[in-house]
């Protein structure tokens, strides 16, 4: 079952590496003795599935999460081994399709209006004023 990321990216299943593991935590004798924890890695570095450009950007975006060029995904909320490699797989195609979107546009930068300043200024001298009621008055 290839992994349809999106951006015209199928990551094939061959690709796909797992690992199974006993998860820890309480749950009783069943839990000691399957192996419900998911491992999923994916070797960014190594795929013929992406171009120059995505392997650039994957590693540059998610670079932090990879080792030797590889992501892995680790997940062990369920109970069921089979609910956790469906939450893996859900992970990494979040991960590669947020990682490969492009970016967004660079943010303009805009100057307050006039009435927000009007409105601040406001708001000081409202609250100077609160605080110079406060103060013990003079003897003059």
């Amino acid at each position: 079952m290839d992994l349809e990321v999106g951006h015209g990216l199928t990551i094939p299943e061959a690709e796909l590496q797992w690992r199974f593991s006993r998860s820890s935590g309480a749950g009783g004798q069943h839990v000691n003795t399957s192996d419900s924890r998911v491992q999923l890695t994916w070797d960014i570095a190594a795929s013929p599935v992406l171009n120059e450009d995505q392997r650039t950007r994957l590693l540059a975006r998610i670079g932090r999460r990879t080792a030797a060029g590889a992501v892995t995904v680790t997940v062990s909320a369920r109970r069921s081994q089979l609910r956790n490699r469906e939450t893996a797989l859900e992970a990494l195609r979040d991960l590669v399709g947020d990682a490969l979107a492009p970016p967004g546009a660079p943010r303009r930068p805009t100057r307050p209006t006039r009435g927000s300043q009007r409105r601040r200024l406001a708001s000081k001298q409202q609250r100077s004023a609160t605080k110079q009621q406060r103060r013990r008055p003079t003897d003059d």
